[in-house]
């Protein structure tokens, strides 16, 4: 009985690998042609005389509100040259980037046909760590000044919860969660539940748009602080329950385990040896156990209410 209980296994595991790959067989054909554009390094080359063509090229990059001046005087700052240098230092190619945004890209049309493929602006930022990425449509803007590396002088100061993922492996995850945010409707309710399954349905899209990264990457963890979610995933769902955090409706609880944080705060000992946003975790495992265990599109599941998602998980932590 065991033996035919494990060929059945390995036969589901066998057809699971190969439908994969016939999948992504499939999104190697897709077509997503971009430009990147290495606009730091105009900026960093251009001087008062070249600005006005520099600035009609590229108009959307020059807010009309500051005048040449403004643009004169950052060229010549100090501070903005080492930037520049050391971004030169750091990026002085963008080829592997650029092959994993295609590869990333390809996976969006082949779950979204409709996505339309955007050109890719390199930039400088003045270290502004809450707009790393920004996704409009057209374009994908990436300040490579906030991934530089964890332990760049620059980022002194910073709390080490953010500047961990201040490297170049996040670029393309973050790409992901922006291009995932344009597809993931808003939370249907204040309760916990709606808004860990918000974060849960973007980072299963990230799953689809990023096979080829771990899931430490995926959601910014270091593999320890993944270890340690996975170890203790029974207790913290089992903390939710008892605690009756589920369907509350207070909004501490989005600080506690869903936001950027030094650690999650469960008000216990263990709190300092968790990571942040557990609760996006959780989410993320509802949402795969949903999609596993209910024959849906991605399209269905996005617009399916959390209520309705929760009850047909049938989600169980792991032990």
């Amino acid at each position: 009985m065991l033996k035919k209980l494990g060929f059945l296994i390995l036969l589901i595991s066998l057809f699971s690998c190969d439908k994969k790959s016939e999948t992504e067989a499939k999104i190697e054909k897709v077509d997503a042609n971009f430009e990147v554009i290495r606009f730091e390094q105009k900026f960093a080359k251009a001087s008062e005389e070249s600005l006005p063509d520099l600035k009609k090229e590229y108009p959307f990059l020059f807010p009309q509100q500051y005048p040449d001046s403004v643009w004169v005087q950052k060229m010549n700052d100090s501070i903005q040259q080492e930037i520049e240098k050391e971004v030169k230092t750091a990026f002085p190619e963008f080829s592997k980037e650029t092959d994993d945004l295609h590869n990333l890209f390809q996976h969006v049309k082949y779950y979204f046909p409709d996505f339309q493929v955007p050109d890719v602006i390199t930039v400088t930022s003045e270290v502004d760590y809450k707009n790393k990425t920004i996704y409009t449509g057209d374009y994908l803007f990436v300040s490579l000044d906030t991934y530089l590396g964890e332990d760049h002088k620059f980022y002194l100061g910073i709390q080490e919860f953010l500047k961990k993922n201040f490297k170049k492996d996040q670029i393309v995850p973050d790409a992901a969660a922006e291009i995932a945010k344009n597809y993931v409707p808003k939370a249907d309710s204040r309760t916990f539940l709606a808004h860990m399954l918000h974060y849960g349905k973007i980072l299963y899209l990230k799953d689809k748009f990023i096979p080829f990264k771990s899931d430490a990457e995926k959601i910014g963890y270091s593999e320890k602080e993944l270890d340690w979610v996975e170890a203790n995933e029974d207790q913290i769902w089992r903390y939710f329950i008892e605690n009756e955090l589920i369907y509350d409706t207070d909004a501490q609880l989005y600080s506690r385990f869903l936001y950027p944080a030094p650690f999650s705060k469960f008000y216990l000992q263990l709190d300092a040896e968790s990571p942040s946003r557990v609760g996006q975790y959780i989410g993320w495992n509802i949402i795969r156990s949903y999609m596993e265990k209910n024959d849906v599109s991605i399209r269905t599941m996005l617009n399916t209410s959390a209520e309705e998602i929760f009850n047909k998980a049938n989600y169980k932590p792991r032990k």
